[in-house]
C-alpha cells in the first residue's frame, strides 16, 4: 500500500537540545492514528513537521510520494487541514466566515464565494453542531465553541488528511466524544487518514486503531491501543503504573492509575 506519509530519520530541534531524534515511519491511507506521549515528547512538533508548518528538519519526510518540501503551501492546503490546539483571532470574524476561511486552498481568483464554497460550509457546520454560532464573533465564543468551529473550518477545506494537536482540550465530556465520533465517521465512511495528538489515553484507545506513543523525542511503542496500553509500557512512557481493563462495550481497553 502507498504511504501518505513517509518519514526516514526524522530529527530535529528547536535549539541544540534535540526534540526529535531519528523517528522512521510510514502513515497509510485511511489510518486513524494517535499521537500519545509526556508533556515534551516532540508529539506536537511532529504533527506540525507532517502540516508542512515546520521546516529545517533533517531526514526525510515524503508526503503521497514526494518530498514534503516540494509542496506549495497551497497544494497542501488542498490536501492536508491541520487543527491548532488553540485558535485566536485579531479582526472579530464571526463564526461562518472563519469556516469559509476553508475554502481559500480552492478558490480560482473569484473574489466571492462560490455556492460550492457554500455548500462545503454549510455541510461541515451542520456536523460540527456548530450552525447556529454562525453569526457570533469568533472570539466571543468559548473554548470548545471555537473548537468546534474550526473543525468545521478544516472539514470546509475537504482535505484528505486531517491532523489534530490536542483538539479535545478544551471541550466538556459531551462535546469530546461528539468530537471523536465525527472523526469515526470521516475516517469510516470517507476513507479520510486521521493523524491526532492527545493526553487523554482513553480516549484514544476508544477511537484510535493504531497508537504512537512517544517519550523524548523517539517512538517507545507504535501498535494497535491493545498493544501500546500495556502496563510495563505505561511505567515506561508515563513513569506511572496503572491497571489496564477491558472496556464493557468491547471498543478496547481503559486506563486506572494506581500510583
Amino acid at each position: 500500500m502507498t504511504s501518505v506519509f513517509q518519514l526516514r530519520d526524522l530529527r530535529f530541534g528547536y535549539t541544540a537540545v534535540p526534540v526529535l531524534q531519528g523517528i522512521s515511519t510510514e502513515i497509510h491511507p485511511g489510518e486513524f492514528v494517535t499521537l500519545i506521549g509526556p508533556n515534551g515528547a516532540g508529539k506536537s512538533t511532529l504533527l506540525k513537521i507532517l502540516a508542512g508548518i515546520i521546516r529545517g528538519y533533517s531526514g526525510s519526510v515524503h508526503f503521497s510520494g514526494k518530498a514534503l518540501s516540494r509542496w506549495s503551501p497551497r497544494e497542501l492546503a488542498k490536501r492536508i487541514a491541520f487543527v491548532p490546539q488553540e485558535t485566536y483571532m485579531v479582526f472579530p470574524f464571526t463564526a461562518v466566515e472563519i469556516v469559509m476561511m476553508g475554502r481559500l486552498p480552492h478558490r480560482t481568483g473569484l473574489v466571492f464565494d462560490s455556492p460550492r464554497d457554500v455548500e462545503w460550509a454549510r455541510e461541515a457546520m451542520a456536523l460540527t453542531d456548530t450552525a447556529g454560532l454562525a453569526s457570533k464573533v469568533f472570539n466571543e465564543l468559548s473554548g470548545g465553541e471555537r473548537q468546534r468551529v474550526v473543525l468545521a473550518s478544516a472539514l470546509a477545506q475537504n482535505p484528505d488528511i486531517l491532523l489534530l494537536d490536542e483538539p479535545t482540550v478544551y471541550l466538556d465530556l459531551k462535546h469530546q466524544l461528539q468530537f471523536y465520533d465525527i472523526l469515526e465517521r470521516l475516517n469510516a465512511e470517507r476513507g479520510m487518514t486521521i493523524v491526532s495528538v492527545t493526553h487523554d489515553v482513553n480516549l484514544a484507545a476508544r477511537y484510535a486503531r493504531r497508537m504512537i506513543a512517544l517519550r523524548a523525542g523517539i517512538f517507545a511503542a507504535d501498535g494497535s491501543p491493545s498493544e501500546v496500553l500495556t502496563p510495563q509500557h505505561l511505567y515506561d512512557i508515563f513513569e506511572i503504573t496503572a491497571a489496564v481493563l477491558e472496556r464493557p462495550d468491547g471498543r478496547g481497553s481503559y486506563i486506572i492509575p494506581t500510583g
